[in-house]
């Protein structure tokens, strides 16, 4: 037997309870605390306030698998029912009798054939980087150390066995500011069991929001009334221990210079989507980076000193479902520029984002937190099926050098929280983000920030009306890969949103596609006996930006973009199965058809053998037509007709203009 503690809203009670007892005995004891309590409400959970799990969802499981242990403290909350009204009898003697029912049909029968009730995060599906992870235990290798291990090639000790992916010390020792989203999640349910993790999830979302309904009940909602138990806590801001994303990779170079050279060209500042995967990252303890593939530019309208644009934009819904086409691509976050020349040299740039500036102004950060809240991040250890977001953003901005660099940020949970209840507001100084007011429809709770002063001290100040924004950010690296494998090989076509600088033309690309001689891949057998045609067609298609034009002409059904999409990304050019399969399809038919018909003449077959029998298999020539003196044609061509000079159509002798083209004959 051990203890359980339950802390109710009408006391804190002591529960005797079997480790295998099922959390319905739990339910049971915590009914009977307080009269007409109703046990269809009752939620359990590890701290007082969120993260509260129905105990009816919790049925089949025992008291161990809830991680639960000796001495430990849950916190219930529940609903009351309204006593039963007895007309004015008195009441029974003693209660009914349930022990004769007992035995007609057993308790015990009831919990082997009841099927638990599906938890909304049970059915999450997460990425693949997190089904990655969860399989591994993530602890990080020590070797044996030659002065303090005293043991055998066989044996471990406290200096070389492994460490967990949260130890401080080892984070301290290798300069790494932030946990790994893994590791944090590691360091919660540490000491508990993986049933344990599932009954009841260690994460929970962060919400300064008033709870409407109050849970009490005894009261209006907000604005009509507010309590302790509706009002959200006081908000200090302090820096986020972990981080979502550890690395951001650009999978190629040429990404950052092609999205730049329209700023180069125009001097106009530039926005576009961040296309990729997310993978492990081996730097850091059970770390993710976000490979970025392609960079799509949605509608916008650039300036000098800033961008207009609409998100979401029309056509995001087609490009999340190309991306995720292409082998499983998603959008990774936002990338813009902020570059402004010197004007003392104007081939160097103004550093303008610094320590003693910023790095991300008030209004960016708000803008990164909108973003990252309408992409949440699916996951099986948060109540709500999702926990924070990977959404990054990314700014091209000037270095103390001159040149030009990439920065990458995430808005914490804090400054995703603030933002969802509305409480805070750029500010004209960007490197303050101002408090809203509180009004009759917005609740404002007290927000404070630690900062050290002048003598060292650790000081705690209001953070009203404003303070700094460096308390809502979180860093993220980056980087280029050693040896880049890019999953988008072509970079010819050109991109897209770009009206006068660059134009996005289906004559350009049935031109190309009938220089390489697409039109004679018509089959998969062509795509075989052809592989060096084959690949040179994969690798033009293999474009992002192309395959995003390709979806707008209405050549090409949905079905056929899935396969040529899903054949061109990451392609093997080694193997001619990619292009076989599009080969297959009909869109690609009706594609070459069109390039066909602007294909070039094919070349004369050359001329006959001098002597010798022709036969039927052998290549034989067409006699060129007898020269035709010019007076015979002018004379012929003289009587009845006039030929118009500028269309060449054989108008009747008297006519004045052309009955085709309109001109006149003369």
């Amino acid at each position: 037997m051990m203890i359980i503690r339950v802390r109710s809203k009408d006391g804190t009670f002591r529960f005797d309870l079997d480790p295998t007892a099922d959390a319905g005995q739990l339910g049971k004891k915590i009914a009977e605390s307080a009269p007409n309590i109703d046990p269809a409400t009752i939620t359990i959970s590890n701290q007082p306030r969120g993260g509260e799990t129905p105990l009816s969802t919790l049925d089949g499981r025992t008291i161990g698998e809830l991680g639960l242990r000796h001495g430990d403290m849950i916190f219930a909350s529940y609903d009351y029912v309204s006593e039963p009204s007895t007309n004015g009898a008195p009441p029974p003697s003693h209660p009914p009798s349930v022990a004769p029912v007992a035995s007609a049909a057993p308790v015990p029968a009831e919990p082997i054939t009841a099927v638990p009730a599906k938890r909304p995060w049970e059915d999450v599906k997460e990425d693949p980087v997190d089904d990655y992870w969860r399989d591994k235990d993530g602890k990080i290798p020590r070797q044996r150390d030659p002065q303090f291990c005293k043991h055998g090639a066989n044996a471990m000790c406290d200096y070389c066995m492994p460490l967990e992916p949260f130890d401080a010390k080892y984070h301290a020792e290798h300069s790494i500011k932030h946990l790994s989203y893994w590791a944090y999640l590691r360091s919660k349910a540490s000491g508990q069991s993986a049933a344990a993790t599932a009954g009841l999830p260690p994460l929970d979302n962060m919400s300064y929001r008033v709870k409407i309904p109050c849970p009490s009940g005894t009261h209006a909602s907000w604005p009509g009334g507010i309590c302790s138990k509706c009002q959200p806590s006081a908000i200090t801001l302090q820096p986020q221990p972990f981080r979502m994303v550890d690395h951001v990779e650009f999978s190629s170079s040429t990404l950052i210079d092609r999205f730049l050279s329209a700023w180069r060209k125009t001097g106009s500042q530039r926005f576009g989507i961040l296309v990729g995967r997310y993978e492990p990252y081996p730097e850091v303890p059970m770390g993710i980076k976000a490979v970025v593939e392609a960079i799509h530019e949605p509608p916008q309208e650039g300036e000098v000193d800033g961008l207009t644009l609409g998100l979401p934009w029309d056509d995001e819904a087609r490009i999340k479902e190309l991306a995720a086409e292409c082998k499983g691509l998603q959008m990774l976050g936002v990338i813009f520029t902020d570059l402004t020349p010197d004007e003392e040299d104007r081939s160097k740039l103004v550093c303008k984002r610094h320590a003693d500036s910023f790095f991300l102004s008030s209004l960016e950060t708000i803008f990164a937190a909108t973003l990252q809240l309408s992409h949440p991040n699916p996951s099986r250890a948060a109540p709500s099926g999702t926990f924070s977001s990977r959404f990054v953003t990314c700014v091209l901005s000037g270095t103390p050098e001159g040149g030009i660099d990439v920065a990458c940020y995430q808005a914490s949970e804090q400054a995703c929280a603030m933002v969802d209840a509305d409480i805070i507001e750029a500010s004209v100084e960007p490197g303050i983000v101002r408090v809203k007011e509180e009004s009759s429809s917005r609740y404002v709770p007290d927000v404070f920030y630690r900062y050290k002063n002048e003598y060292g001290l650790d000081v705690q100040q209001t953070a009203k009306p404003s303070f700094p924004v460096e308390y809502l950010l979180v860093t993220v690296t980056h980087g280029f890969p050693t040896n880049p494998n890019p999953a988008f090989i072509s970079t010819a076509f050109s991109i897209e949103n770009r009206p006068g600088l660059e134009d996005q033309d289906i004559s350009k690309v049935v031109a190309e596609l009938s220089r390489l001689g697409a039109n004679a891949v018509l089959s998969p057998r062509d795509a075989r006996t052809n592989p060096t045609k084959a690949q040179q067609i994969v690798t033009y298609l293999s474009d992002w930006h192309l395959l995003a034009f390709l979806g707008t002409v209405g050549i090409l059904p949905p079905d056929d973009m899935r396969v040529i999409a899903g054949a061109v990304t990451a392609p093997s050019l080694e193997s001619t199965e990619g292009m076989e399969a599009i080969a297959k399809r009909d869109g690609w038919q009706t594609l070459m058809a069109i390039v066909g018909t602007h294909s070039p003449p094919m070349a004369a077959r050359p001329p006959p053998p001098s002597s010798g029998d022709v036969g039927m298999d052998d290549d034989f020539g067409i006699p060129e037509d007898f020269d035709v003196p010019a007076e015979t044609v002018t004379e012929g061509a003289a009587i009845g007709t006039k030929t118009c000079p500028h269309c060449t159509f054989d108008n009747p002798a008297d006519a004045t203009d052309c009955m085709i083209c309109g001109l006149p004959m003369d």
